[in-house]
């Protein structure tokens, strides 16, 4: 039996609370039902034991202290996690248990419509032996990131059974809509308290991240002339196929499918128009700040020269930061990553440190002046119905958090 007992009927209870932001919302949180979750939430919090539980009523984060058990002084750490979960079906998830997982065999998801190959998820080979949480096919789990949030409080609960577990006073916070990347922008770091802090985020064990994207969203706005078909010939401009001579002009393999490691992309996720008005939105992604500036200042050029090929002004492009690249912030405060490499060998986990093709709510925090890299919370497959955790890595990454705890005390 695992000394995490609470800790996997946390989690089920926590995925089967539809968490589901909403990026048409202009609030925070962007819905309802995570004010729900978030309230339900602080009750837990005070019962296991946690003390000046509360809502910080700019961010809605929820947050908690677990006092210190000894007299030094010591840096006060943070552990954080979102509560949200990513644009895709929510509601009535049903987890299904695959206890002692050969690692090979596929795995039927409910009535068998869909399944996690091996040969397809090659994740799977990793966790023979391993018990599996996935979904019954019809949702996603929610492992992104409630499997961080479950091994928080699991954790806290187990620091405040067992004091002869040495820590400093350890700061825990839960907040909204990280998916939508609203959710930590009015994070409020001094209310919060810490000194250095980690997200509760990542993915397969030992993932410990420091260096993400920098981030923009961007809207490609075209203004057409729509006449009669009959009578379109040198009147007629078409804002549809516009918006796909503007697509055209990005390079073709500058696309997520076809990069990986640190090469950037432009990604477009939705077009919709007629001839009279199109829009089309992307996001747009690299590591390196000045490349990052570079492809912002592309997608200007091309409007600008199809507005000169016109004569006027048919192409209207807002480009929007997101976040920014947290490794310029952290490698001048490398000290939160050396405390997590200790904390995880310690534990025999073997850190796993490589560039986050993507953010987290540390991105946004760590340019607030608080150091916040990014450890695994377990999840696989993430944003979809094939997700899936292994409750052994849930296990361990909760020996990590208690780890980075104690050793901040030892240092």
């Amino acid at each position: 039996m695992s000394k995490y007992e609470d800790l996997v009927p946390r989690f089920i209870n926590y995925v089967k609370q539809n968490t589901r932001s909403d990026e048409s919302s202009a609030t925070i949180p962007s819905s309802s039902r995570q004010i729900d979750f978030l309230n339900k939430l602080k009750d837990e919090l005070k019962e296991i034991g946690l003390e000046n539980v509360r809502t910080n009523e700019e961010s809605a984060y929820v947050f908690a202290t677990l006092p210190s058990n000894v007299d030094e002084d010591v840096k006060k750490i943070g552990f954080i996690s979102h509560i949200d979960t990513a644009d895709f079906n929510s509601e009535n998830v049903n987890p299904q248990f695959v206890e002692n997982y050969d690692g090979k065999s596929n795995i039927a998801l409910g009535n068998g419509e869909y399944n996690l190959d091996p040969n397809v998820f090659e994740s799977l080979h990793k966790y023979e032996g391993n018990t599996l949480i996935t979904t019954d096919g019809n949702t996603l789990l929610g492992a992104d990131d409630k499997a961080g949030v479950a091994e928080i409080v699991s954790s806290m609960k187990y620091l405040i059974d067992h004091p002869e577990i040495k820590h400093g006073e350890i700061e825990v916070g839960f907040g909204p809509d990280e998916e939508i990347g609203t959710g930590s922008l009015k994070f409020d770091v001094q209310d919060f308290g810490a000194d250095m802090a980690y997200t509760v985020d990542g993915g397969a064990k030992g993932q410990l991240q420091y260096e993400t994207f920098n981030a923009a969203s961007a809207t490609v706005e075209i203004k057409g002339t729509d006449v009669h078909p009959g009578e379109a010939k040198n009147v007629m401009v078409n804002a549809a196929i516009l918006g796909m001579d503007f697509n055209a002009k990005l390079p073709a393999y500058e696309r997520p499918e076809y990069t990986d490691g640190k090469e950037g992309f432009y990604f477009l996720i939705e077009m919709n128009g007629t001839a009279d008005f199109t829009k089309l939105s992307y996001i747009i992604r690299d590591h390196d700040r000045a490349r990052f500036e570079s492809r912002k200042q592309y997608f200007a050029k091309i409007a600008e020269e199809m507005n000169k090929s016109f004569g006027e002004d048919r192409v209207k492009v807002t480009v929007k930061d997101q976040y920014y690249n947290m490794a310029e912030v952290i490698e001048k405060n490398m000290e939160v990553v050396d405390l997590a490499k200790e904390a995880m060998n310690s534990v025999d986990v073997t850190p796993d440190i490589f560039p986050v093709r993507g953010g987290t709510d540390g991105s946004t925090i760590s340019f607030k002046g608080l150091p916040t890299p990014n450890l695994f919370a377990g999840g696989e497959n993430m944003h979809g119905r094939f997700e899936y955790v292994s409750v052994e890595t849930m296990e361990k990454a909760c020996d990590v958090i208690i780890a980075i705890a104690n050793l901040n005390v030892e240092k």
